[in-house]
């Protein structure tokens, strides 16, 4: 039985992979939006979607982007400035 579950578990983590998306290097602008502007759209992402339902000209992540710097902008603009950083009183 625990042959099954680890062969279920392998599977499942070998399709789970093949769900990650890889952008090539040179398929990067150099005018591609890189951290700040990621942090800028983590902060307005509440107004940008609510905004993209209405409107399909509007997205809430530029693509194309300039990858890892820009995913760690938004990451930030979201959590430490946007939605995440509410303070909580107990």
């Amino acid at each position: 039985m625990p042959n099954r579950r680890l062969i279920a578990i392998a599977a499942a983590a070998l399709a789970l992979t093949a769900c990650v998306a890889v952008q090539q290097s040179g398929s990067i602008a150099p005018a591609a939006p890189g951290f700040w502007l990621g942090v800028w759209h983590g902060f307005i992402f509440p107004v940008a979607f609510v905004v993209s339902l209405f409107r399909h000209d509007i997205a809430v992540y530029a693509v194309p982007n300039s990858g890892t710097w820009y995913n760690f902008g938004y990451f930030v603009g979201i959590v430490f400035l946007g939605i995440g950083a509410r303070s909580s009183k107990r």
